[in-house]
């Protein structure tokens, strides 16, 4: 899928984890499965289209996949639908026609590198878009650029390193249970995080990795444009953050499973999903208050 690329809103961010590289690619496949079932239900959710292995023949991504000095060609590919008519601003529910709040959701994942391309085809078309590049290092978050930005989006990039046990998270997202302050993982032996402002643990913990995230947003709407970008940009932020907490707190769940697992999970999951979206609440992350 190419997209043509626009003078975006772009930043950065960088989460720091107390875990490998390589246990991190089991722990987030795991960790959407379960955040998935967490956002699904009542007509809205995760409607999961495509999960399949790619390669230059079979759902080859455009343009090519290069990241941190080399090229990747094989891995994963998804297709998922948000259904979030409830988890936009009211201002954008009574702007937007019924139906249009589908979100397409493509990623190609050749982890340790990702990109994960959104848009809105049957509404917005090309005049949006939110365009994600991952990569996971086996550092705490001091590469610089090692994603090799150039031009404008180097000079624009806002770099936010994200603390996933010290950052503010708002009331109706904290649960003690995602508190990687009160949460260990006895199974692989490590206590729970220091609260501690100034972020020492992540030069101090053992193993250590940084999943470093650019996001690029297009959302061209008259009047809108700069408003709904920095909307985009501060939920990625609350996304990334809740995310990887949940990572970080769900560790034992995860630990000593193998791809196989987490694919014969993914099954699982999907079957599990079309049930839910038809049924019961809304559940999740909604728009907040002050995003209304």
């Amino acid at each position: 899928m190419q997209m043509q690329m626009q003078a975006h809103s772009i930043k950065e961010f960088r989460i720091v984890l107390p875990m490998s590289v390589e246990e991190y690619n089991i722990g987030q496949l795991w960790s959407v499965a379960q955040a998935s079932k967490n956002e699904t239900g009542g007509g809205e959710g995760v409607e999961v289209r495509v999960n399949e292995p790619f390669d230059e023949s079979t759902h080859p991504p455009n343009p090519k996949l290069f990241a941190n000095g080399r090229e990747y060609t094989t891995g994963q590919f998804t297709h998922k639908i948000y259904h979030l008519s409830q988890k936009v601003p009211a201002f954008v529910r009574l702007l937007a026609p019924k139906g249009s709040l589908e979100i397409h959701e493509q990623a190609w994942n050749a982890y340790p590198y990702c990109r994960t391309v959104v848009t809105n085809p049957d509404y917005m078309k090309e005049n949006f878009y939110i365009i994600i590049e991952s990569f996971h290092a086996p550092d705490n978050g001091t590469t610089s650029n090692i994603h090799g930005l150039s031009g404008r989006d180097l000079t624009a990039r806002q770099v936010v390193k994200i603390d996933v046990a010290n950052d503010k998270v708002s009331s109706k997202d904290y649960k003690a249970e995602w508190d990687p302050c009160l949460v260990g993982s006895p199974k692989a032996g490590r206590s729970a995080l220091p609260h501690d402002k100034s972020g020492s643990w992540m030069n101090n913990v053992s193993p250590v990795m940084c999943c470093y995230k650019v996001v690029k947003v297009w959302f061209k709407w008259f009047g809108l444009q700069k408003r709904m970008e920095s909307f985009i940009l501060s939920q990625e932020q609350r996304l990334f953050l809740n995310f990887n907490r949940q990572v970080v707190c769900w560790t034992d769940h995860y630990h000593g499973m193998t791809m196989a697992d987490i694919r014969k999970l993914e099954e699982e999951v999907k079957e599990e999903l079309e049930r839910q979206r038809k049924e019961g609440p809304v559940r999740g992350m909604t728009a907040s208050e002050d995003d209304k």
